[in-house]
């Protein structure tokens, strides 16, 4: 009887030995094998091939997502109407709350390289006319139509592009972009000097001078 409890004894502690080995062969059972074992997505595959797949996967968010932590979505498109209405969108942020630092660091980023830090559209990439691009960015302070240019409306054209300028709605969040445009606002208001475009002469004006 001894030998039978040492024999057995002998047993169990081999059995308890080889299952607190570290090599396992035998993975086991997935209770439920489509959770545990996520089916692999091609990032840029195509939604066609994958909808030949049997595959119900939509590479976009549902309109009006807005992700977690972020500002209201701006409300107008990139058209004329939008462009026109944008004008009526006033910064949603509490102007005295802004970091005018980070905004100008912000603006100094994606910005300054074509208006320049001075904001006088004489950054690097025009720099006099010697620069890589072919056209003078506008002079943010003292061009008329961007000195008197509606909030809203120059973050629509932050947002979406303008004439030559690009949009950075993928470079800056919508609060980072409104920070530019407090900014840029900030300093029209530092004693810039607006150039109203010249009228044209009047008819009396015309005779005179004849």
């Amino acid at each position: 009887m001894k030998k039978i409890f040492i024999v057995a004894g002998c047993l169990v502690l081999a059995v308890a030995m080889i299952s607190c080995n570290n090599i396992r062969r035998d993975e086991g059972r997935a209770y439920m094998p489509d959770m545990a074992y996520s089916r692999a997505y091609e990032t840029y595959a195509s939604t066609e091939a994958l909808d030949k797949a049997g595959v119900n996967y939509i590479s976009k968010p549902v309109d009006g997502t807005i992700a977690r932590g972020e500002m209201a979505a701006y409300p107008f498109k990139n058209d004329s109407t939008g462009y026109i209405r944008s004008a009526e969108v006033k910064n949603p942020l509490d102007i005295s709350a802004i970091d005018m630092k980070e905004a100008e660091r912000l603006y100094l980023v994606n910005c300054g390289i074509c208006h320049g830090a001075k904001l006088d559209g004489n950054g690097p990439l025009w720099n006099g006319g010697n620069g890589a691009f072919p056209n003078a960015p506008r002079n943010l302070l003292t061009d008329p139509l961007v000195a008197n240019m509606a909030e809203g409306t120059m973050f629509h054209s932050v947002t979406y592009g303008r004439n030559n300028m690009g949009g950075y709605a993928s470079q800056m969040s919508t609060k980072q972009r409104w920070e530019v445009v407090a900014y840029i606002k900030a300093k029209q208001g530092q004693g810039s000097t607006v150039v109203a475009p010249a009228a044209a002469p009047s008819d009396s004006t015309a005779a005179v001078k004849k």
